[in-house]
């Protein structure tokens, strides 16, 4: 789809948390060509969104639970071709994807100029974009960061009562050891698993997973906050609004992690 320069640009803003709907719409409002078709609050309210009313211009938050924004773009129908402005709390994602021209970022928090940038460029683009190489790169993007590599745990087998049960690892907040077990906290609850610490820690993403503390292990995409205590010792916060106090011995990789990260 190619827009005139006086067309109306369509756009949809994806987020499940509403504060950040609400903001991203009032920053909108001061640009009368853009029409607002909607937002929508998790994965699949947007795929369905999207494929049904192809906005022109995407706002879609990466993480997001049940399907992130990556998988709502392998979900997405790409043959009309959407503008896609990401938004990420954790700049993993930022530092290491989005160094292209077709696709911007906005990486949290993020002020009002920032985002009048990326909006100023998905209006150039929208109107003089490439759309093959954008369909590529963006193809190329989702391949490279919504699959974990092979060599690590894409998801945990979990036996009850002569059942079996998968939850996939991007999905977990943080695991606590309890005993010859770890308890998997996740989105839709928790979940006993026979493991060890060691031998679990060895199997996950380590750019997606921090040893903060014998006993913790932590999805740094749902670290919300890091603030020093004393003696090396560090309170992280989760989005769920979870606390965790770290250990003393695991101050470098904490160091190492808010060196590469805004939060």
């Amino acid at each position: 789809m190619s827009l005139s320069s006086n067309a109306k640009i369509r756009t949809l803003v994806v987020d499940d948390e509403p504060l950040a709907r609400q903001r991203i719409i009032g920053l909108l409002k001061s640009h009368p060509e853009i029409e607002m078709i909607g937002e929508s609050r998790n994965g699949r309210e947007a795929i369905e969104t999207i494929n049904r009313k192809q906005p022109d211009l995407i706002f879609l938050d990466i993480e997001m639970p049940d399907i992130d924004g990556f998988g709502v773009v392998s979900g997405m129908d790409l043959s009309y071709k959407p503008f896609i402005i990401f938004a990420t709390a954790y700049n993993q994602y930022a530092l290491k994807a989005f160094d292209i021209h077709a696709i911007d970022y906005l990486l949290k928090p993020y002020d009002d100029e920032r985002f009048e940038e990326a909006l100023e460029l998905a209006k150039q683009q929208l109107l003089l974009r490439n759309t093959s190489k954008f369909n590529e790169r963006l193809l190329q993007l989702v391949n490279e960061f919504s699959v974990e590599p092979d060599n690590y745990l894409k998801q945990f087998k979990i036996k009850f009562r002569g059942r079996e049960k998968f939850i996939r690892t991007e999905n977990i907040l943080y695991i606590e050891a309890e005993g010859n077990y770890l308890m998997l906290h996740h989105e839709d609850g928790r979940d006993l698993f026979r493991s060890t610490m060691g031998s679990i820690e060895e199997e996950l993403n380590p750019n997606r997973f921090i040893r903060v503390h014998r006993s913790f292990i932590i999805n740094s995409v749902y670290i919300k906050n890091v603030a020093y205590l004393s003696n090396n010792e560090f309170k992280i916060t989760l989005k769920n609004n979870v606390e965790v106090v770290s250990g003393r011995s695991y101050k470098d990789s904490i160091k190492a992690f808010i060196s590469h990260s805004e939060i």
